[in-house]
């Protein structure tokens, strides 16, 4: 939910401990000239006010200009760090040689079968695998290496095997822009036996194992709008099941943990709509759970003779309600856990014994566990004072145990089997970090700090000890803040070269994210907006003051929303911070918002506002980061772009970065980098992705002061 522009910090996609102070050549090649885009002025009106927008011809998505001007800006960019070439190959092997080359994930069991993914050293990609619980032989379902040979990028999306198990549907992307073509594989034979081109990865089975339900997107502007139903082997003969008019919404299938019930669900920032049909009846039809209404958000499941919706109906944060299962409305719905100021109900998965809640308070998830006949009710405890926790590869319904994953800023992802009648717990696995990586010599901190308007905004901090607050350290920032996501405290094998290094990281749980309850989001969207920008500013402030780092020594990090969230402190704050990272940053935020051609603008209008509203207009004009740029010295800047990119289109940080280029003052580094086979994520495979936060931090070291403790 709400997160159409999620990027997950850079820190946590990607990988030595290497304690010495790395020296970085003084003697600089000169660089090649910084590209200058030209100019070529187009008027853009709204409500009486007009825009000149000089670099509005970037939009030219496969022109030659165009081409060669993102391949221009990716010379400078190597010829500016051409002299970090033995810095990010260091930072590279580092991260490489962290990671267990042939690992494996925990195997989760599926009826006759246990599930699990691998790599094998010096492969790009993962290994999808199976054996049988009886036999314990493997069999391979899908080597991403071998479909891989063609070149260029590959993408698999969801994988479904069908309720027998002889097939497995999922979804490729060969291009970045998260356009699939739905495969389906026969498992006994190996051979591909249908397909479905130009849809989304979101595939559901039905229970006769031949009836796939799929979602289909707008090609123009990606909006999954359309609900199909396809038997296999029946290809040109596919049913359009439910097609979504409003525009400002988007719809997707599942299926319930029970596996009785199929759901289809419409949803926009505010309001959601779910249908139901029974599994085993495919060709059957869809019925509405409850009308959707307007500011009204609810998910459903199923257990035994009852549906249960996650609801915020006259609650802020979220309750549980029950309803018999022909239920079509919500006057027959009942409450079971009710609303409470201070707890954000996220979540309930659904066991046949029992329930597990998942609860937000103080910024913290928590576990807690429910039976489904009364009496038996415990929290499942955790000690550190920040974390991330969430349950995950549970797909069995028939099952005393709750799998979970758990880590902290210093504590690796461990996988847990927890049961839920003993309340006893396994740790299953715990991420295997090379190279001497020992949790003692780090830290970690949770502090606040205090906002304009006197919120208190949480901070997760780590470093590597010793640490004096005297200042002298670099520290990173990272920060979001949009759609309600909560960015929770991860451990990230790569950070580790940057603490090594004399780097803090800090993570600023900012307003627009939901960490402190679903009032922290409302009070950091729409005409609220500016509170995620203070905040974060706030944030930054603080830990300069408590001596934790100083503003030249301070670093910020950004991506997707989160890049807006970079470009606008910038221009406000811009004395800040010495350097900034702006990932796939959405920057050009009222000329989207009202190109309605554009993906995922309609169905955000509640997330930033509708600019054809003068109101709206005038409060996301008075942030936008493209609109704002004036002449001013900017701290250090590092842009980075997918050209296939679905989410943020390419030439927002395209014309932003030129922009900033004929207006900046100073001298300080304006980079931007576009990853030509690339999307939203980021290029494919493991190792490629390491080179991308090799880059990004050698970006960081190269302008961190010296000597550093």
């Amino acid at each position: 939910m709400r997160n159409q522009r999620v990027l997950l910090p850079f820190l946590v996609l990607i990988g030595g401990c290497k304690t010495e102070e790395v020296l970085l050549s003084d003697s600089k090649p000169t660089p090649v000239e910084a590209p200058n885009a030209r100019v070529e002025a187009r008027r853009l009106k709204a409500h009486g006010d007009v825009r000149i927008d000089n670099y509005y011809w970037l939009r030219r998505r496969g022109s030659e200009e165009v081409l060669d001007y993102l391949k221009a800006e990716n010379a400078y960019v190597e010829s500016r760090l051409a002299h970090t070439k033995a810095l990010q190959k260091e930072l590279f092997d580092e991260m490489v040689g962290r990671v267990r080359q042939d690992d494996a994930t925990v195997p989760y069991r599926l009826g006759d079968y246990l599930y699990y993914t691998r790599f094998e050293e010096g492969k790009q990609y993962p290994i999808h695998c199976r054996r049988s619980v009886a036999r314990n032989r493997e069999q391979v379902l899908l080597n991403l290496n071998s479909m891989a040979e063609e070149g260029g990028y590959l993408g698999v999306g969801r994988r479904v095997v069908s309720p027998d198990q002889q097939r497995i549907a999922y979804g490729v992307d060969r291009i970045g822009r998260r356009i699939y073509t739905i495969e389906v594989k026969d498992l006994a034979s190996g051979a591909i036996v249908d397909s479905v081109p130009d849809v989304t990865s979101n595939v559901v089975w039905a229970e006769d194992g031949e009836t796939l339900f799929y979602t289909k997107q707008d090609p123009e502007t990606l909006r999954t709008f359309q609900i199909w139903r396809h038997v296999v082997g029946q290809s040109g003969k596919d049913q359009l099941v439910f097609e979504e008019d409003d525009t400002e919404f988007s719809c997707f299938v599942t299926k319930t943990r029970s596996r009785r019930f199929l759901l289809i669900g419409c949803s926009q920032t505010l309001t959601s709509e779910y249908r139901i049909l029974e599994a085993d009846n495919p060709m059957g039809a869809f019925r509405v759970v409850a009308p959707r209404q307007r500011g009204h958000e609810y998910s459903v499941d199923h257990h035994g003779d009852h549906l249960y919706m996650v609801s915020n109906l006259d609650a802020e944060n979220f309750r549980l309600m029950r309803a018999p299962l022909d239920s079509s409305g919500i006057s027959t719905w009942e409450e079971l856990i009710p609303h409470r100021v201070n707890v954000l109900l996220e979540d309930v998965e659904f066991f046949r014994s029992h329930m597990v809640v998942s609860e937000r308070s103080g910024g913290l998830v928590r576990l807690r566990v429910i039976g489904m006949n009364g009496g038996d009710e415990y929290q499942i405890e955790f000690d550190e004072p920040a974390y991330t926790i969430a349950a995950t590869d549970n797909p069995e319904f028939d099952t005393q145990f709750l799998r979970y994953t758990y880590s902290s800023l210093t504590t690796p992802r461990s996988v847990y089997d927890h049961n839920l009648k003993t309340r006893k717990r396994i740790l299953k696995k715990r991420q295997e970090v090379m190279g001497g990586f020992d949790p003692a010599n780090y830290r970690t901190e949770r502090l606040h700090a205090t906002a304009d308007d006197g919120a208190l905004v949480p901070i997760s901090l780590v470093y590597r000890m010793p640490f004096a607050k005297d200042g002298r350290r670099p520290l990173l920032l990272y920060g979001y803040g949009s759609y309600g996501y909560s960015i929770d405290a991860r451990f990230s094998p790569n950070l580790i070269s940057l603490l090594d290094r004399g780097f803090a990281y800090a993570i600023a749980h900012i307003r627009g994210g939901q960490e402190l309850g679903r009032r922290w989001y409302e009070d950091g969207k729409l005409l609220n907006k500016q509170n995620t920008f203070t905040d974060f500013i706030a944030s930054g402030d603080f830990l300069a003051k408590e001596g934790y780092t100083s503003p030249d020594r301070l670093f910020a990090l950004g991506g997707s929303a989160g890049g807006l969230l970079i470009g606008a402190v910038i221009n406000q704050a811009p004395q800040l911070f010495h350097g900034v990272v702006a990932a796939v940053p959405f920057v050009d935020v009222v000329t989207t918002m009202l190109d309605d051609s554009i993906p995922l603008t309609t169905s955000e209008y509640d997330e930033w506002g509708n600019p054809n509203d003068k109101t709206y207009y005038d409060y996301m004009l008075s942030y936008s980061p493209y609109d704002q740029v004036s002449a001013q010295d900017y701290p250090h800047l590092l842009v980075t772009t997918g050209l296939h990119d679905s989410q943020v289109q390419y030439w927002e940080p395209a014309k932003w970065v030129a922009k900033l280029r004929a207006m900046k003052t100073g001298d300080d580094l304006l980079l931007f980098k576009t990853e030509m086979e690339a999307g939203h994520g980021g290029a494919s495979g493991r190792y490629r992705r390491y080179e991308e936060q090799a880059l990004i931090y050698a970006f960081l070291l190269e302008l961190a002061p010296g000597p550093r403790p």
